[in-house]
């Protein structure tokens, strides 16, 4: 999550709401994703929580007024010129009203009229204000006016009251801040495929055959190319991982599934990346009941699944721009090399598998390769982090 929010200027609004002491954790993990915030309050929503409090999080001035002085050589019209990003948590009844009728008669909402970058709101108010049909209508107002909503939640109120109108929460409003600021990114417009996890390949209804990948490097180049601005499906095989916010997902089990799914995605993809471990062999015949143990050894007979890759690769489509992945247990340049020249790849990713790399971690180790050799050797890194360099190197590559 952290690319999207690097070296961004955000803007943070605060106004008259209980949920105002949920901005503080928001403000928090802004500035730990890289982000530098700038919090404008309305009266009252200094109330709730003081500027000083926003002051000590941000590391900036806090805005408050159309006519105060906040020691500093920008303006506050100067401040939505340079802005990433306008969030508004909470947004209460009131600053939403204010927003679709066009009025400005504050800071707040007067920064709000001249900005140009993205708005996001977070709705906070009772339930029944959220379900009076004014609410209901200032909201598809300003959603015509191509501003954003994240939530609102479902919940117990401070009023002790149940209903719709609980403001989400930070890491969800974090999500949903992510997915705008990439709309913007290098890669906007792009439309990507990646492949990710293990397939697995029945034996019985018990039984299967498969390796030990979790899907978090095939999750990860997911994210990275939504962070830069690709339209992103993920075909993944069994995972326990939280899909990347802002991707399509497709859920299969087997190399016969994902190649089936791959094949009707791939034509519409600018870029392929096959991060997949696809099971190389499966059993012949599946047995339709579960087999049981008998006094003599069995023999297992084993049959080439499909080479999804290769089969990719032939048919892939001009300006198209296709990596795979090649997992290594020894001779990791010359397979890498080996693989990139069959199967018709524009780059490959080597990861040595083992010593605490590669499958079952949350670390990697990737040598990327293009058809003139290797391109960058990312040593022992998280995996979020490989993917992001992996995607930096196909941008420049694909000259996205």
């Amino acid at each position: 999550m952290d690319r999207p929010f690097a070296d961004k200027e955000i803007l943070l609004g605060v106004t008259g709401g209980i949920a105002a002491y949920k901005a503080c954790e928001l403000v928090r993990m802004l500035r730990e994703a890289g982000a530098k915030v700038t919090v404008v309050m309305t009266e009252a929503g200094a109330k709730f929580v003081t500027p000083l409090t926003f002051r000590a999080l941000t590391g900036n001035p806090v805005l408050t007024g159309l006519f105060d002085e906040t020691g500093t050589a920008i303006s506050h019209i100067e401040a939505t010129r340079n802005a990433d990003l306008f969030i508004v948590a909470p947004a209460t009844a009131n600053v939403i009203g204010k927003m679709a009728a066009g009025i400005a008669d504050d800071l707040l909402t007067t920064m709000l009229m001249a900005t140009r970058c993205p708005v996001l709101l977070a709705p906070a108010m009772n339930c029944r204000m959220y379900d009076s049909p004014a609410v209901k209508r200032n909201i598809d107002t300003l959603k015509g006016f191509g501003v954003n909503f994240a939530g609102p939640e479902k919940g117990r109120m401070a009023c002790e009251e149940q209903g719709w109108g609980r403001m989400s929460e930070p890491e969800d409003i974090l999500k949903a801040a992510a997915v705008l600021l990439a709309k913007a990114g290098a890669l906007s417009g792009k439309k990507a495929l990646v492949t990710a996890g293990p397939t697995l390949e029945d034996i019985d209804p018990v039984r299967f055959i498969g390796n030990r990948s979790t899907g978090r490097m095939g999750y990860a180049v997911a994210r990275a190319l939504r962070a830069r601005g690709a339209e992103v499906t993920l075909v993944t095989g069994p995972s326990y991982l939280e899909p990347p916010v802002g991707v399509s997902v497709i859920r299969v089990r087997s190399a016969s599934e994902m190649d089936k799914a791959v094949g009707g995605l791939c034509k519409d993809a600018d870029i392929v990346v096959m991060a997949a471990a696809v099971a190389d062999y499966a059993p012949e015949k599946a047995s339709v009941q579960k087999l049981k143990k008998g006094p003599d050894e069995v023999s297992l007979r084993l049959v080439r699944t499909p080479d999804i890759i290769a089969g990719l690769a032939k048919k892939k489509k001009k300006g198209q721009f296709v990596v795979g992945f090649a997992a290594e247990t020894e001779n990791l340049d010359n397979n890498a090399q080996k693989k990139l020249k069959e199967k018709g790849l524009d780059m490959i990713a080597a990861n040595p598998v083992g010593a605490g790399t590669g499958f079952e971690s949350e670390f990697n180790s990737i040598k990327i390769y293009d058809k003139k050799g290797l391109v960058e050797d990312t040593g022992r890194v998280t995996k979020d982090r490989a993917a992001e360099v992996l995607v930096g190197r196909i941008c420049e590559a694909a000259r996205f």
